[in-house]
């Protein structure tokens, strides 16, 4: 399929190293055409043109999320890529091509799933409305919140302008606040009335400090941060030059280490999703790497997920990222913790990791460390790094989190320009878009190396990024919205105005209530997006579905099983 496409440099509107689309595409339209960018670029990934005939877009014509950026065209393309890998394994699983295999994405539902960590049903009730009555904390028995997000840490995470008065930096309490803000001098004792007050009480230190002095301070300490880069500025750093030279879904057979045999996929079993019967690991927090494990439970994968109960994380999430999981708590610093840990990746498939690069190298639970216990075993494994930076480079190592991703990359700076603001004003992207994207790479990764493992043999090793995820987004290739569409959306949907001091989910809540007016029904308890378990955890529950509709209706992507809690389940439970 060829579709023209032009884009114009859109220096003028959103910035040095921006392009905006000559001639705007319906979003089925668009989605198709960066599946075929995607898929082109990336290695081990089909390239025969009858297979990509297969997959087939659906939806709105008209964009669906605030600002410029395509993130329900990004994450319709690499859904689709999914949905064609699974079929690939299909294929390769009964030895048998069919006639039967397709793939059809729907770029609303798409559009939907960048949300839906905030679109379920407890009982009746949205999660929105839950958390805004202030009676999503009454669900779970632990606060894996552990004081997050109350007080001024609920503005030690916002975008702030420096001593420079042209340039912002994106400020990062992580999971502890107090740590950072104290590093700086700043009290975080104090105590106001509103969120505004602790947002300008802190920028009122930020603003004696250069954008140079807060990143050097924050790589001495080892704390998040980010200067507001535009998308040029980020490609002309050092670390923006590494992580180009890596394609966005990043696959790499490790061919030096020995040599271990095809391992087939398992024929036989009741449940005929193509991931049936690989087993999969995953420590991990917050939401990308979350992702990665959800997505490949939907595709039939025994995902058992580790926590450990003394960590943070953020507890909401918890209603849909652990979808399909089965979720034990160990803490690897004790001895009898880490040799179960153990007894379960002596059998694993796929290890997902998303802490930061290297930590787990120190408990020997590093790619090396997998690579000798799969040359013990004789059999190869799939070990998948999730980070903020990349790979390689000088910030591989440093923390991230999405917000980090959206100001390194120069998409905060962008949806800033997108509103008017000048003196490079950033502002967050209306989405976690770089953790859904990055989660969803990871997944599609994943699958990759299994069908190359049952083919080949070998192990592999998958990275995926957040500043990856989002700089992709940015190329010239994709293209931006222009001013004319971006207001459109804004007026369609009633999309209130985007500031530099909201959180993630503040700016969230706001999209989930313009897509209520401008998407009428589709984010309904009774919606045809919709799935519902009758008897979970928390009563009945309704999720989004999984995005890919494959042509064999037993082997399209779902849950069997509805979200539990973490360190839910025995730690003595073994692989199914």
């Amino acid at each position: 399929m060829t579709v023209t496409h032009e884009t114009v440099p859109g220096t003028e509107v959103y910035g040095p190293g921006t392009f905006i689309d000559k001639n705007v595409l319906a979003v089925p339209t668009d989605a198709r055409r960066v599946f075929e960018i995607l898929a082109s670029r990336t290695p081990g990934f089909t390239k025969d043109k009858a297979a990509w005939d297969t997959v087939h877009f659906e939806g709105r014509p008209e964009p669906m999320v605030q600002g410029p950026i395509k993130s329900p065209v990004m994450a319709a393309a690499l859904h689709a890529m999914a949905g064609l890998v699974a079929n690939e394994l299909l294929e390769l699983r009964d030895e048998k091509p069919t006639t039967e295999n397709s793939v059809t994405i729907d770029t609303d539902h798409a559009g939907i799933w960048l949300g839906s960590v905030f679109t379920t049903y407890i009982n009746g009730s949205d999660v929105t409305a839950l958390a805004r009555s202030r009676s999503l904390g009454a669900l779970f028995k632990q606060d894996f919140d552990q004081g997050f997000g109350k007080g001024i840490s609920s503005r030690a995470t916002a975008i702030y302008q420096t001593k420079d008065p042209h340039v912002w930096y994106q400020l990062h309490g992580s999971l502890d606040a107090n740590t950072a803000l104290r590093s700086m001098g700043i009290n975080p004792d104090v105590t106001f009335n509103t969120p505004q007050e602790y947002y300008d009480y802190i920028q009122q230190y930020v603003s004696k400090w250069t954008p140079d002095e807060l990143e050097m301070h924050n790589v001495r300490h080892g704390l998040c941060g980010s200067i507001c880069y535009s998308p040029e500025g980020w490609r002309k750093t050092e670390f923006g030059r590494r992580l180009s030279k890596h394609p966005l879904i990043n696959v790499t057979a490790e061919t030096y280490a020995r040599p271990t045999p095809p391992v087939p996929l398992a024929k036989g079993l009741s449940d005929k999703r193509p991931l049936a019967g690989v087993k999969v690991l995953e420590m991990v927090r917050i939401i990308a790497g979350p992702q990665i494990g959800v997505t490949l439970a939907s595709y039939g994968a025994d995902v058992i997920r580790v926590n450990c109960s003394r960590l943070a994380d953020l507890n909401a999430l918890q209603l849909t990222l652990n979808a399909g999981k089965r979720t034990i708590d160990l803490d690897i610093t004790k001895t009898e913790d880490m040799e179960r840990l153990k007894e379960l990746l002596a059998d694993v498939d796929i290890f997902i990791q998303g802490f930061r690069m290297g930590s787990l190298d120190r408990k020997g639970l590093g790619l090396h460390d997998m690579l000798e216990m799969a040359a013990r075993r004789n059999k190869g494994i799939i070990y998948v790094d999730e980070n903020c930076y990349g790979p390689d480079g000088p910030f591989a190592e440093r923390p991230g989190w999405q917000q980090i991703g959206d100001a390194a990359s120069g998409s905060s700076y962008v949806m800033g320009r997108s509103q008017g603001y000048e003196g490079g004003k950033g502002v967050l992207p209306p989405l976690p878009v770089s953790d859904m994207i990055t989660g969803l790479v990871g997944a599609v990764g994943a699958m990759i190396a299994i069908r190359r493992r049952a083919v080949e043999g070998g192990s592999y090793h998958v990275h995926s990024s957040l500043v990856a995820a989002d700089t992709i987004a940015l190329e010239k290739e994709i293209g931006l919205y222009p001013p004319e569409v971006v207001r459109d959306t804004i007026e369609r949907c009633g999309f209130k105005e985007i500031t530099p001091d909201q959180y993630v989910t503040e700016i969230l809540f706001s999209v989930v209530d313009g897509w209520k007016k401008g998407l009428p029904h589709y984010l309904d308890e009774h919606s045809r997006f919709m799935t519902t378990f009758d008897d979970g955890h928390w009563g009945r529950q309704t999720l989004l579905k999984p995005v890919p509709r494959l042509g064999v209706e037993e082997s399209t992507p779902r849950w069997t099983s509805p979200p539990v809690p973490h360190c839910h389940h025995d730690r003595d439970i073994s692989w199914r």
